[in-house]
C-alpha cells in the first residue's frame, strides 16, 4: 500500500503495530516531495538527511518500547515562519534569505520532543502577508487540485503539501485566516486555536495580537492530535494562556459517531449575501442540512460589528506589522545592500529594506506607519481597536445563544494564478469570514464541504467557538466530516495526487 495516502492517526497506529517503520514513512513522503515539489513549490527547504535521522531514532525508541508520543515517527512539515535550529527560516522574504536560527521555537521544540521527523519548511506569502501565496520572494505555490490556481495564503505551502500527500501533518500560522482559507482552497482541514493556547515563541511576527500557530491536516482527528501536542502554556510567550485546551481528540472521536443532539449552531447573518459565490453557498447549504440531520439545532445569529471587521483588521495588522518589521535594518542580520560611494547607516537601511521587502510588505508598512503617526493614531488605529472591542462583545452575546457559529470559510474557490495579483483589495476580501476570529481570539476550524459544481475545486465550511472551547470545533467538525465522507464514499482529494501510481 501507499502509506502517504493514509492519515496521521492511521500512520501512528501502523507504527505502534509494527506494520511500518518511521524511516519507511519518512522516505515515502520525501519521495513524494522529490517527485512533485518542482511543480508545486510547496517546500522552500527539504531536510531529507535530518528527517531520516530523526525517523531512525524514532524506530530505535519503538524497538526499545519507549516511544515519546502517540505521533512519534509520523513526519511533519513546518511553515517557514517558525524558527527551526539549523534549518533556513526566511518567512518567505528575501530580507531573511540564508538566515539559520540558532534556536528552536517552542512548537518546533515540542515537535522534536515528541519524535516527529521534520521534512522541511514550507513556502508562504512574505511575512505571512497575502491570501494567495503569490507574495513569496521564492515564487508562488500551485494548488494541487489545479496547477493554474492559487492554493490560498499566506500558508499555501503547508496546505498544498498536505493536500498533495507530501506530508500527513503541517504547522501553519493564522493571522487573519492563513490556515483556514488555504484549507478551503485545497480541500484540507485547517485550525486556528484559541489565541495564546499555542506558543508564539520563535514565530517571526506579523501582528503579535493576531498571529496564532495551528494544525494543517487532512482529517479533523489528525488536527486534534497535533493541536494537543503543540498546545499548552509557555513561560517564554507573554501572551500564552495558563489554561490548557484539552480533550480535543476525544471530542473528535465523539463527533465522528454522528450525534449532535443538543448542539445549537448559529449561522452568521453578516457572512451571507452577494459576496459569496453560488457554488460555495450550494455546498454550505448542503452541509447545514446534514448538521440538522445529525440532530443539531440551527438558527441564524446576528453579529452586527462584523461588517466593520475588515476595515478594523487592515488598520490593526499594518500598524503592528510596521512596528515588528522595523527590526530588519541590515545592521544585525539578514540582507545588507551597501550603496556605492560613502553611504551612511541610514542609506544602507534604506537600500536593504527596498531590495529585501516585496511590494505587499512595503504597502502594509506604509499603511501601518501612517495609522500610527501623530495626529492620526486616534482617528485610525484607536477607532479600529474600538471596533475590535465591539466584535469581541458580539461574539460573547452570540455564544450565549449558540454553541458554535458557522459560515463558509471563503467567498469563492481558488482563482487563477495572477488573476488578483494587482488588486490588493480583491485579495483582502477573501478573508471576510476568517478575520473576526483573529480580532477576538476565538478558535476556528475549516473543513472541506465538497467540490464546486462550477469548477470542480474544493470548498470549505468554517466553525467558530468561544475562547478555550476548541473541543466544540472538533466535535462538530468531525461529525460533519464523517457524514460527508460517507456521502462521498471517500474523503475528497486532489485527483492528480490521490490516485495510486
Amino acid at each position: 500500500m501507499s502509506w502517504i495516502h493514509t492519515t496521521a492517526a492511521e500512520q501512528a497506529a501502523a507504527l505502534a503495530a509494527g506494520e511500518v517503520t518511521s524511516v519507511e514513512l519518512t522516505q515515502a513522503h520525501l519521495d513524494q516531495i522529490a517527485a512533485t515539489n518542482g511543480e508545486l513549490n510547496s517546500f522552500l527547504h527539504v531536510d531529507a538527511d535530518g528527517a531520516l535521522a530523526q525517523a531512525a531514532a524514532s524506530d530505535a525508541r519503538r524497538a526499545a518500547g519507549a516511544p515519546l508520543h502517540e505521533l512519534d515517527g509520523v513526519p511533519i512539515a513546518i511553515k517557514d515562519v517558525l524558527a527551526t535550529e539549523g534549518l533556513p527560516t526566511t518567512a518567505g522574504s528575501k530580507i531573511l534569505e540564508g538566515w539559520i536560527p540558532p534556536y528552536d521555537g517552542t512548537v518546533t521544540a515540542k515537535i522534536k520532543a515528541a519524535g516527529l521527523p521534520i521534512l522541511g519548511k514550507t513556502n508562504m506569502d512574505e511575512f505571512a502577508m497575502g491570501s494567495a501565496n503569490e507574495n513569496s520572494a521564492y515564487g508562488p505555490v500551485k494548488n494541487p487540485w489545479d496547477h493554474t490556481r492559487i492554493p490560498g495564503g499566506s500558508g499555501g505551502g503547508s496546505a498544498a503539501a498536505v493536500s498533495a500527500f507530501q506530508a500527513p501533518l503541517a504547522i501553519g500560522s493564522d493571522t487573519g485566516g492563513s490556515i483556514r482559507q488555504p484549507g478551503a482552497m485545497t480541500g484540507t482541514v485547517g485550525v486556528k486555536p484559541t489565541y495564546g493556547s499555542v506558543s508564539r515563541y520563535g514565530v517571526i511576527a506579523l501582528a503579535n495580537s493576531l498571529d496564532q500557530l495551528g494544525p494543517v491536516t487532512r482529517t479533523v482527528l489528525d488536527s486534534a492530535l497535533l493541536q494537543e501536542l503543540i498546545g499548552g502554556h509557555d513561560p517564554l510567550d507573554s501572551t500564552s494562556v495558563a489554561t490548557a485546551v484539552t480533550g480535543l481528540a476525544d471530542a473528535a472521536r465523539q463527533g465522528a459517531a454522528g450525534d449532535l443532539a443538543g448542539v445549537r449552531i448559529g449561522i452568521v447573518k453578516e457572512l451571507q449575501g452577494d459576496a459569496w459565490s453560488a457554488p460555495v453557498v450550494e455546498r454550505f447549504d448542503e452541509s447545514i442540512e446534514i448538521l440538522k440531520g445529525l440532530g443539531a439545532e440551527v438558527v441564524e445569529v446576528s453579529l452586527p460589528s462584523f461588517v466593520h471587521a475588515m476595515a478594523a483588521y487592515y488598520l490593526i495588522l499594518p500598524a503592528e506589522c510596521s512596528s515588528n518589521l522595523a527590526k530588519f535594518d541590515a545592521m544585525r542580520y539578514g540582507l545588507r545592500v551597501t550603496p556605492e560611494g560613502d553611504p551612511s547607516a541610514e542609506d544602507v537601511m534604506k537600500a536593504s529594506r527596498d531590495a529585501g521587502f516585496g511590494n505587499e510588505v512595503k504597502r502594509r508598512i506604509l499603511i501601518g506607519t501612517y495609522a500610527l503617526s501623530s495626529g492620526y493614531y486616534d482617528a485610525y488605529y484607536g477607532q479600529a481597536q474600538k471596533i475590535r472591542t465591539l466584535i469581541i462583545e458580539d461574539f460573547k452575546k452570540a455564544f450565549e445563544q449558540v454553541d458554535v457559529l458557522v459560515s463558509p470559510t471563503a467567498p469563492t474557490t481558488a482563482w487563477a494564478l495572477g488573476e488578483k495579483a494587482d488588486d490588493p483589495l480583491a485579495n483582502y476580501l477573501q478573508d471576510l469570514a476568517t478575520i473576526p476570529a483573529n480580532l477576538a481570539g476565538v478558535p476556528g476550524i475549516s473543513i472541506p464541504s465538497g467540490v464546486s459544481s462550477a469548477d470542480g475545486l474544493p470548498t470549505g465550511i468554517q466553525f467558530l467557538a468561544p475562547v478555550l472551547e476548541d473541543a466544540r470545533l472538533y466535535r462538530v467538525g468531525a461529525a460533519l466530516e464523517a457524514a460527508l465522507t460517507k456521502q462521498w464514499g471517500a474523503a475528497i482529494a486532489a485527483p492528480a495526487y490521490a490516485k495510486e501510481a
